[in-house]
């Protein structure tokens, strides 16, 4: 009987991950993301949800998670769910689902915050501009944006007529 196992998830680092290696040299990286729901009750009440979900990531993407990652993070990952099973001091036997990632995406620009980061749909300013103001909140009319003079160029550059 045919089977698959994948799984797509986007979320915020809880925590900065964790790198050990294997005996064998191998990157080892445990991370938790936090994946928010928001849905409304039958009686029009806001409701928050969080969903917590343990992964782990082996070699070169062990690292790559490590150095550019960190708490609060955004990430968007896929990979495939994985069974641990462990008897506890206890006695009792014990199991938890975790994801094994198999690739994932940056979601936050390079060099920001997710606090600065721009809303989905709009692109990052240019390196060396400054971010955009921050959109008012609800309710209150945003300021009418400032236009800025093009720059003038000091000497006029030649006409060129080359078609390539």
């Amino acid at each position: 009987m045919p089977s698959y196992n994948k799984v797509i998830l986007m979320g915020n680092l809880t925590r900065d991950p964790e790198l050990r290696y294997t005996p064998s040299g191998q990157a080892v990286a445990d991370f938790r993301i936090a994946i928010n729901r928001r849905s409304r009750t039958p009686e029009g009440e806001r409701r928050d949800s969080t969903t917590f979900v343990d992964v782990t990531a082996w070699g070169r993407q062990a690292e790559l998670i490590n150095e550019y990652f960190s708490k609060g993070s955004s990430i968007l990952l896929d990979g495939r769910l994985s069974l641990d099973e462990w008897t506890g001091d206890d006695g009792q036997r014990r199991s938890k689902l975790r994801v094994v990632l198999e690739a994932f995406q940056f979601v936050t620009p390079r060099g920001q915050t997710r606090a600065a980061a721009p809303p989905p749909g709009e692109p990052a300013p240019p390196p060396g501009e400054p971010a955009p103001p921050a959109a008012p909140p609800r309710g209150e009319a945003a300021p009418p944006p400032q236009r800025q003079a093009p720059p003038q160029a000091e000497e006029a550059e030649p006409f060129d007529d080359v078609p390539f």
